[in-house]
């Protein structure tokens, strides 16, 4: 299964797990390869704005943004579905990572974006060379290679039980866990 991990797959936390960086986290990977992984963790909404650390023209586009994971907090990242915007990384089909900032900008002032395009991140998530394959291995984290096309248009409070759901099976059961079983 861990073999499986690839860019733009989606990694979904099992229900219990403990670290709150990732508690019923929904992380998009962006790279995979032998020096480790970077991901960017979809679900967890800052108190921030995109205006309140880039200028950026407000009224024509700000949003929320959401912690990419715990490192590098001080970080912007990005993911979008802009395949034109120069030195852009592919991360699935329709799906992409970074580019050219200051072309991103003029683009988001001229009103050339919509925000089911992109999604901003302060911080990313990283595994060292093989630290992903083995919390995969005990079952830390499930792995879904069929969303990542999906994900900037699904709803971010949901998007852990939704992906969960849609999986099927075990994993279906697996989103109506509740938070904390002992108040059931």
């Amino acid at each position: 299964m861990a073999k499986d991990i690839q860019n733009g797959s989606i990694l979904i936390s099992e229900p219990f797990l403990g670290d709150p960086n990732f508690e019923r986290s929904v992380v998009v990977i962006c790279q995979h390869d032998t020096d480790g992984t970077v991901g960017l963790v979809l679900n967890r909404i800052s108190n921030l704005f995109l205006s309140d650390v880039v200028e950026v023209n407000q009224q024509v586009f700000d949003m929320a943004l959401a912690v990419g994971g715990p490192m590098q907090p001080n970080t912007l990242h990005y993911i979008h579905r802009l395949p034109n915007l120069t030195d852009a990384q592919p991360i699935s089909t329709e799906l992409f990572w970074g580019g050219d900032f200051e072309e991103l900008t003029t683009m988001l002032n001229s009103g050339l974006v919509s925000e089911d395009e992109i999604r901003f991140f302060v911080g990313y998530s990283g595994w060292s060379p093989g630290q992903l394959e083995e919390e995969i291995e005990k079952n830390v984290w499930f792995v879904n290679n069929n969303a990542a096309n999906k994900l900037l248009t699904l709803n971010t409070d949901t998007l852990w039980r939704d992906i969960l759901r849609e999986m099927g099976g075990k994993y279906k059961m697996y989103a109506n866990y509740p938070a904390d079983p002992s108040l059931n």
